[in-house]
This record gives C-alpha cells, structure tokens and sequence, in this order.
C-alpha cells in the first residue's frame, strides 16, 4: 500500500528532554498539586516514536513487549463505553500535528515511519513492501494478533511515544485507557474509577481533591492543558506496571556514589487533547527516563532536585519508596550542586509547586 503524501506542514518533533520543562515541574518546598497551565498555540503534544533523531525507539520497543504480553493490563476498556469520537479526535490531532508519523486515507490509517497501515477493515498492510523488510517487522503480526476493535489504538500508541487515556468529564471517570508505560500504578485498577478513586492512593492528594471538580472541567473543556511530574526510582525500565517492579528498590549496603549509579530521573510530561462536543479530552502521558548521572545539565538543576526532596513529607517519601535512599541522593545531590548555595546555605527553590510521577494524573 503506498504511502499517502504528507501535508506541507513541518512537524514539530519535540526531543525527550525538551519535552519536560524542568523549571516549571521541579519546585521547592515540595507539594502535590495540579500544576496545569495552558499550552501555548502551535505547541506540539505528540513524540513519534519513530521520528529521526528523537530518541524515542526505547518507548517504540517497551511497547511492542507490553502489548505482545500484558496487552490485557494496557488496552481498558469500560463495558459500553463508546471511545470513538476520542479516538478519531486523537488521531485527527496525531496526522494535523505529525503527518510523518500518522496519515489518514478515508477509513485507511497510514503510520509511513513505522511501516504499517490498517485498511478499511482494520487489517495490518505492511507501507511500501516492495522496498524491503522493515526493521519493525514484528508491529505487523502483533497488530494482527491484537483484537480488530484495539487495532487502531494500539496503532496509535506505537506510532507514538505517549500513552492515552480518555477523561470523561459528564462521569469524572477514565472509562478508557492505552497505557503501555505507566510509572508505578496499575491501569487495570484505574479503568473506570472516579477521578478521586483513582486518587485515592496518592499521598499528600488534599490539594488535587480539592481542585478534582474544577480540573475535571478544565481539562475535558476546549482549551489544551498540560502539566509534568517527577520521581527518583532504582526501576530502569519505562514500563512500570507494580507487577514488573522490584520491592525491594534499591540494594542495601551502598554507598552514595553506588546508589546514584542505580537512580533514574523519572519524569513525565502530560498533555489534554479536547475531544469536540463530548465533554472528553485525551490524556496523554510521555514518560522518560535518564540515568541520574547524565540528568541535570547544570549544578543549579542538582540544587533544585536536592530541596524538593529534602522537602518532600514523610508521606510523599513512603509512597514513592525513597525512606531508606534519601540520606544518600541528598548527599549525592549536594555534591553535584557545589557551590550554588548562597552563604545562609538555602537552595535554590522557593516557589511552592511540584508532583511526584504517581499515577494517571498525580
């Protein structure tokens, strides 16, 4: 099948560390809290997985092994919801945004840089076969193997490094959920549960309750939102189902230099696409992942870190399991930060703000 001609329209392919702002999502003192802001126009919500040069075949390759074995536990579905008009403004949004990446022919959906189409039938067509093997060859069988009325989401969560979900804003529920990379949590646990079920678990969670009615209405409103969250985690993998998560974190008996060598800077950028006339956005959640070593740029950004963690509740550190690592990632961070601190010995934080990656929306 060839390819369908891309639109005129350069993408804007945002790169894995441009995606997350750092001094909007790292605060001190630590709070968990909505932190939304409106997304400026033109500002990209979408990461091809496959884009040149991104950086994102990690996600591409995590997913193809979560959808070919726990597809169960990522593609969620509330009996009689109708995810429809979600799916079709998100893919309306995906081929406008990143036509390289999605590309839609009538009932034909075309993913050129991963090679594949589904057809009129939702049967997967390999792109331009007769110029060789594709590399992914494995999306095509998977896609078959994948039951026709999910193909052209898990289509979509291929193509793309983000997860989805669907916010209903008549329920207040996530009645619908692609989630192939969730940081920590279950989606299986959270497929039709209110907004504050859902949030129920989440430590330090009065600012979010309270705001659930208002956000509700923000977020599935016709304005695009988007906000971002964090964690320091030993888990060196983007799929971070609870089931696939070593307990026990980090090993005991190492020294600070041991355990920042097994820490990860979690982060996640998180984006609101409106769903036209159906009180509904999509959700979408890109998580990345760097080794702690190779996270910060500058000694100011070591800073930052260091006093939203010394900050953070006793709470907030059970939660994420980071009781026993603390004493060490502050020294370790300390460290990085040299001599940023001003004389009366303070960081560098102040504002009030920040979250911690802890589920759909927390």
């Amino acid at each position: 099948m060839p390819v369908v001609p891309a639109t005129s329209v350069k993408p804007v392919i945002p790169s894995p560390t441009m995606a997350f702002d750092f001094d909007a999502a790292v605060l001190a003192p630590h709070r968990m809290q909505p932190g939304l802001r409106r997304l400026q126009p033109g500002a990209a919500q979408l990461t091809p997985a496959l884009a040149p040069q991104c950086g994102m075949q990690r996600h591409l390759r995590e997913k193809l092994a979560v959808l070919g074995a726990f597809r169960n536990q990522a593609l969620l579905q509330l009996p009689g919801f109708d995810a429809g008009p979600a799916l079709a403004a998100l893919a309306a949004h995906a081929a406008a945004e990143q036509p390289q990446a999605l590309q839609i022919d009538g009932a034909c959906w075309h993913a050129p840089w991963l090679g594949w189409s589904l057809d009129g039938a939702d049967e997967p067509v390999a792109v331009n076969p007769d110029s060789g093997p594709s590399d992914w060859s494995a999306i095509g069988p998977l896609l078959a193997d994948t039951p026709r009325p999910w193909r052209r989401a898990a289509l979509l969560s291929l193509a793309f490094a983000e997860d989805f979900a669907v916010v209903d804003g008549a329920t207040g529920t996530l009645p619908w959920l692609a989630v192939a990379l969730p940081s920590m949590w279950a989606p299986e646990d959270k497929v039709g549960r209110s907004f504050a079920d859902a949030h129920a678990p989440v430590a330090d969670n009065r600012l979010i309750m309270n705001a659930a009615p208002h956000l509700l209405r923000m977020v599935t409103g016709a304005e695009r939102w988007e906000r971002f969250v964090w964690t320091l985690t030993a888990h060196p993998r983007l799929h971070g189902h609870p089931q696939r998560v070593d307990p026990a974190r980090w090993a005991p008996g190492l020294d600070d230099d041991q355990l920042a060598a097994q820490t990860w800077w979690r982060t996640e950028r998180q984006t609101f696409i409106p769903v036209p006339g159906a009180q509904q956005a999509v959700f979408t959640i890109l998580v990345n992942l760097t080794p702690l070593g190779r996270a910060f740029s500058q000694p100011a950004q070591a800073a930052r870190v260091h006093d939203a963690l010394a900050s953070m509740s006793d709470a907030v550190l059970a939660y994420r399991g980071l009781v026993q690592a603390r004493p060490a990632l502050l020294r370790w961070l300390a460290r990085q930060a040299g001599g940023v601190w001003g004389s009366a010995g303070g960081g560098v934080g102040g504002s009030v703000g920040g979250s911690a990656a802890a589920g759909p929306a927390a």
